[in-house]
């Protein structure tokens, strides 16, 4: 084995498929990979799905059996947690005092949850949502009929609603904004999400924040800004992350919406890399930099530093993707949304639980919302990675030929 060291922080899925995709390549140099949780490296998605809705348990999420990393000479610290970077000496200090030399670095530091700053919002039974000890929580908690509040109507909002309502909890949503879903999706959706989680039970409150939370009798009580009170026994935070840049602000890296990188993802220091949650990268497709929270985007960032690390290098430029199960909904999301101006709509998503919505800005396709629609997913998908559009006019009807539209 060479001397070479490749250190990476955070055991998420950017620094898992890191180390995994460095030894795939052939990397011969020592790996460590440092977790400041204690549990292996696990898939976050099903956390508030069906992890938290009790129909997979925290050996069913793990990315790959502990032991692999063993198996793969890849050194799996969990439970330490980076404190420094000396990027003169080419070492990072631990909180518990240990000096680790490094040849490259990698930060896969993710995001935490963004904090809601109310009076009780630090009450116990006031939860978030990010890690499997959250869930947990959450899970101790459930007891069916008893009633839940959550704060944020966003994907992780609505996730946490059907997977309560599954288990049997009488659920109220509250969203500040004056609609769900409405810093990421259309209004279509919005209304669609609205009427779906409403069929099954869930109350969903719209332009009313949450002021403040008290001990009651027998649970809490959530206060609202407009006016109502609402009995809990549960409250459920989701109000969006910030990423975790602090270890490389200190440092001095570049920081923007996240740890700045060019298209192979390193830093302003180019024996550091940042992937994943935390970097803000420019996506080709799109010509603009963007920070992504999302699977796709970890693994691929992962290929492209080890990639780079082992002297062939491929710079990013995949096309962003998503994807969001609630109730018996499929969401599959293929590109980025932002600055459209004319939404098309195929299918009828005020009487089916199966459309999609295309985004245009002028004629250029910018992304598709495809719920319980895999073909128009699929064929999106295809059309954006390969820089096309579609025929606006030939989208219209649930029985279009999609082939037929494709410019």
């Amino acid at each position: 084995m060479s001397e070479n060291h490749t250190l990476i922080i955070g055991a998420s899925h950017a620094g898992a498929q890191a180390a995994v995709s460095l030894r795939q390549a052939g990397y011969d140099g020592h790996i460590t990979l440092l977790g400041e949780e204690t549990v292996p490296p696990y898939h976050r998605p099903p956390l508030s799905k069906d992890y938290l809705s009790g129909e997979r348990d925290e050996a069913d999420i793990l990315l790959r059996p502990e032991e692999s990393y063993a198996a793969a000479q890849i050194d799996l610290r969990l439970g330490v947690r980076a404190g420094a970077i000396d990027r003169t000496a080419k070492t990072v200090q631990t909180t518990q005092g240990e000096h680790i030399a490094y040849t490259h670095l990698v930060l896969a530091t993710g995001a935490r949850v963004r904090h809601l700053r109310i009076p009780g919002a630090e009450l116990p039974h006031v939860l978030y949502l990010r890690d499997t000890k959250d869930v947990d929580a959450i899970r101790d908690r459930i007891e069916p009929g008893q009633r839940a509040v959550i704060i944020g109507g966003g994907y992780i909002g609505l996730e946490t609603a059907a997977s309560l309502r599954k288990r049997g909890m009488e659920v109220t949503l509250l969203e500040a904004q004056p609609r769900i879903l409405q810093r990421v999706t259309s209004a279509q959706m919005s209304d669609f999400y609205r009427r779906v989680h409403t069929e099954e039970g869930v109350e969903i409150i719209e332009d009313c924040m949450a002021a403040e939370i008290t001990r009651a009798y027998d649970g809490l009580n959530v206060y609202t800004s407009c006016g109502r009170v609402f009995a809990a026994h549960l409250v459920v935070i989701g109000i969006g992350v910030i990423p975790n840049i602090d270890l490389a602000e200190f440092s001095g890296l570049a920081i923007g919406d996240g740890i700045e990188v060019n298209g192979f993802c390193q830093t302003s220091d180019s024996d550091i890399y940042a992937i994943g949650d935390v970097s803000h990268h420019y996506n080709p497709l799109y010509e603009r930099h963007v920070r992504l929270e999302s699977v796709p985007n970890a693994t691929e960032q992962a290929k492209v530093v080890a990639a780079h690390i082992m002297g062939k290098p491929k710079p990013y430029n995949a096309l962003p993707w998503f994807w969001s199960d609630q109730f018996d909904l499929k969401l599959q999301i293929a590109g980025l949304s932002d600055g459209y101006d004319n939404v098309v709509v195929r299918g009828d998503p005020e009487g089916s639980r199966n459309f999609a919505a295309y985004y245009f800005k002028g004629d250029r396709l910018l992304a598709v919302d495809a719920v319980n629609a895999p073909r128009d997913f699929m064929t999106a998908r295809m059309v954006l990675s390969k820089g096309r559009t579609l025929d606006k006019t030939k989208l219209t009807g649930s029985d279009a030929d999609l082939k037929a539209a494709i410019l």
